[in-house]
């Protein structure tokens, strides 16, 4: 596999580090991937964190990563914005993943496109109820991720996608979502990286993004049993082509 591979997808949260707090051998293993000519990206589901925070965060715990090596899920829907050229946004999420949607005209009474991030407590009756109003009366909806638990900070909280999901539902139209697993960001991935499916691992902790959404790229990956993995997880229909206890062990595979 090693000599076939000349780009890695990491994950952020359970792969390269958890909780606040960098995995043993995570920095130096990207800093050995670059010094063999293995191209990194760092792909996370994040909304609220723009990609200058996601560098700075992971730079304060020992990495060293560029803004132009992250794709969040805020970045990964603004680029897609750019294609679709929408005359006005409600973009509904908040922290510095609002910053990614600087160039789009925000206008929450008569949006052509509705596009639900992390809002907090934005999610609040008067503005879920509006967004309502607003997509029966043709607005388009465009979903970040579509999570809709999150445990990774230890504690259960509903996340983008259920709030997406209920809207979607509730107004009868069909959401585009764009972060893991869509295939949308593992394509923006491999464009930025330059390299086709078949020279891209994908390594995650989550078998319902990461795995699921390169199998769907059609990139293999390697399951980390670290963060979010439990045992149950290689009990499923999805699995990945490689496991692996920690992320230490994946220098074992590519170098």
């Amino acid at each position: 596999m090693a000599e076939k591979i000349k780009g890695v997808i990491f994950d952020i949260n359970g792969v390269l580090e958890f909780q606040g707090k960098p995995y043993p051998g995570a920095p130096e293993l990207l800093e050995q991937l670059r010094g063999q000519g293995i191209g990194v990206c760092i792909l996370t589901n994040t909304t609220l964190r723009s990609r200058k925070e996601c560098a700075a965060k992971l730079n304060n715990m020992g990495f060293s990563i560029r803004d132009e090596e992250i794709i969040t899920a805020a970045y990964a829907t603004a680029r897609y914005l750019e294609d679709l050229k929408p005359r006005s946004c409600w973009i509904m999420v908040q922290g510095s993943g609002l910053e990614e949607f600087g160039d789009f005209p925000q206008d929450v009474d008569d949006p052509e496109v509705i596009v639900v991030g992390d809002y907090r407590e934005g999610f609040n009756f008067s503005n879920l109820n509006r967004a309502l109003e607003l997509l029966m009366g043709g607005a388009k909806l465009i979903v970040m991720i579509p999570e809709k638990v999150d445990r990774s900070m230890g504690q259960v909280e509903l996340t983008v996608g259920a709030y997406g999901k209920m809207l979607e539902d509730a107004a009868g139209v069909k959401a585009t979502y764009i972060g893991k697993p869509s295939p949308h960001i593992y394509e923006m991935a491999l464009r930025k990286m330059g390299l086709e499916k078949g020279e891209v691992l994908m390594v995650g902790d989550r078998v319902g993004t990461d795995i699921l959404g390169a199998k769907r790229a059609g990139i293999r990956s390697v399951l980390v049993k670290t963060g979010e993995f439990q045992p149950g997880d290689l009990q499923g229909k999805i699995r990945p082509n490689h496991t692996i206890e920690s992320i230490r062990e994946l220098g074992r595979l590519l170098l």
